[in-house]
């Protein structure tokens, strides 16, 4: 082999190995809500601390809140796994 290809090699299983790491980003419901406006209810629940809800709400016409499912002990539904299809590999 030459040493082109052994690059090539190298850089695949990187690319692969790194690939083969990333896992989906989860929904997660944080205490605080920002809520009114253009959010319908419980609001946007993306704040850990009741300081961060008010700096983004802001001069935006909207207040923060206790996110229900904090404050009641409310547990979101789960969620259905997503279906796998299988992909035919062309062969080369």
């Amino acid at each position: 082999m030459s040493r082109i290809q052994l690059v090539r090699v190298a850089l695949a299983a990187i690319g692969l190995a790194a690939f083969a790491g990333v896992t989906p980003a989860a929904a997660r419901d944080y205490p605080w809500c920002a809520q009114g406006g253009e959010y319908d209810y419980p609001g946007e629940c993306a704040y850990g601390t009741y300081e961060q809800c008010q700096a983004s709400v802001s001069g935006r016409l909207l207040f923060c809140d206790r996110n229900p499912r904090f404050a009641y002990g409310l547990d979101r539904p789960p969620q259905p796994r997503p279906h796998r299809r299988a992909r035919a590999v062309a062969p080369y």
